[in-house]
């Protein structure tokens, strides 16, 4: 259609201005640079429009895919480490007589996507490493970990590398390979990443949900409408990749996205089982049971620097899994874990990328624990309180005072040593 629209332009412009045929085929010529050019951009139009299709799709389907990116030969490629130190008076699980102790670690991702234009698909590896051998988790008893970031192994490992396919005018998507169920699931906006929010794993993710480690899992997720969001996933239970079909995890969450006078907020419920192997407190010999639970977690920004958020958590107290394991090898179960607090934006004292957060939440130990071990046990509710300020230095960096109070640590059931705990840390992420 545009060359007979060219030729016919080209004929009026001859029969009326007296054109040569030269003077007609250079303007021919000219006409069709333009014409190059044009269809040059509308290319690049159409790509940007496709990714930004993309973006939408992955930030309403809610998908963590780790650190900001660059682009690099149409991949996006980001680099992160996280560095922290934490220190205490009171190192419950020490060992020694001096129980005080201050420990570093050291975690870095490496994150490579690429997204296939015209297939609405795309493709992740998400690589990690780190060092500390756990931070100062490995010197306390507790329910709930104080460094969620922790990472115990030297060197670089595969954490995630998956395939993901938009469906049905990208209303739906599903997502296979090895997978970290946390970033889909029981997921928060403002405490679910312990590289840049809370570090106390109560906040991060609920500590009665049995999680599998990164592993072989498939995913499905649907957005019939703006408001409505669906999340089922089926992940190897025990993550071995061994036998699969007799330890599945099944997690399924229902995500009601909301604007309450204009303010986001997201409010999901999810219910999961695991058919790993759990034994039951009051009678050992039945060692193949299953286990399940259900949880809540809740984000909603109520001003347009302040978002509140909560969770809560219970589990089937009857069972418990032979590995995990508190430190000292002590087995033990939980019933139920609440958290709440708030996150406040730097905007009000003219620092728009600080971050200020406050939480406090419990953990709910099992009372067949108690009475399958000793009716004396005290069997406390821990306590845990945490609060941490961001500073962002510049793009590439940000630090943060952490602090953290824990009453109750591990039940009151730590012998000779029942006393709360004070953590002093300082977290440092770096963004490349």
């Amino acid at each position: 259609m545009r060359y007979i629209a060219v030729a016919f332009l080209s004929a009026v412009m001859l029969c009326n201005t007296g054109l040569t045929h030269a003077d007609e085929a250079a303007i021919i010529e000219k006409i069709k640079a333009l014409e190059a050019k044009v269809e040059e951009l509308e290319k690049k139009l159409s790509a940007q429009e496709y990714e930004a299709k993309f973006k939408d799709m992955d930030e309403k389907l809610h998908r963590e895919t780790g650190v900001p990116a660059i682009k690099a030969a149409g991949l996006e490629i980001g680099v992160g480490a996280t560095m922290i130190v934490q220190g205490t008076d009171n190192a419950n699980a020490a060992g020694e007589k001096k129980t005080g102790r201050a420990d570093a670690s050291f975690s870095e991702d490496i994150t490579i996507s690429r997204e296939f234009e015209g297939l609405n698909s795309e493709a992740f590896i998400h690589l990690e490493a780190g060092q500390g051998h756990q931070g100062l988790n490995n010197d306390l008893s507790l329910f709930s970990a104080v460094n969620a970031d922790a990472y115990n192994d030297d060197n670089v490992t595969v954490s995630e590398i998956w395939y993901e396919q938009g469906l049905f005018n990208d209303k739906a998507l599903i997502t296979f390979g090895k997978l970290d169920a946390t970033a889909y699931f029981d997921t928060n906006e403002v405490a679910n990443d312990e590289t840049t929010q809370f570090l106390s794993y109560i906040f991060r993710s609920s500590p009665v949900i049995e999680f599998p480690d990164y592993t072989l899992a498939l995913r499905a997720a649907a957005m019939p409408a703006g408001w409505l969001e669906f999340n089922y996933g089926v992940f190897d239970g025990d993550s071995d990749w061994d036998k699969i079909g007799d330890n599945l995890f099944n997690a399924g969450q229902v995500t009601f996205k909301t604007k309450f006078f204009g303010l986001p907020g997201n409010y999901r419920f999810l219910g999961w089982s695991n058919k790993a192997r759990h034994t039951e407190w009051l009678d050992p010999e039945k060692e193949k049971k299953s286990a399940y639970g259900f949880g809540l977690s809740f984000d909603q920004k109520v001003h347009d620097a302040v978002t509140l958020f909560a969770r809560y958590g219970w589990q089937d107290p009857k069972v418990y899994n032979p590995d995990i394991t508190a430190s000292g090898d002590l087995n033990y179960s939980l019933k139920h874990s609440w958290s709440a607090g708030l996150q406040v934006e730097g905007k009000p004292w003219r620092r728009e990328n600080d971050v200020l957060g406050l939480a406090v939440g419990q953990v709910i130990p099992s009372q067949d624990y108690r009475r399958s071990f000793d009716p004396e046990l005290a069997c406390k509710d821990e306590g845990h309180l945490e609060a941490y300020y961001s500073m962002h230095i510049n793009d590439h960096l940000s630090i943060s005072p952490d602090f953290q109070y824990i009453w109750n640590p591990f039940g009151k059931d730590i012998s000779d040593d029942t006393d709360d705990i004070f953590i002093y840390g300082l977290r440092t992420q770096v963004d490349f």
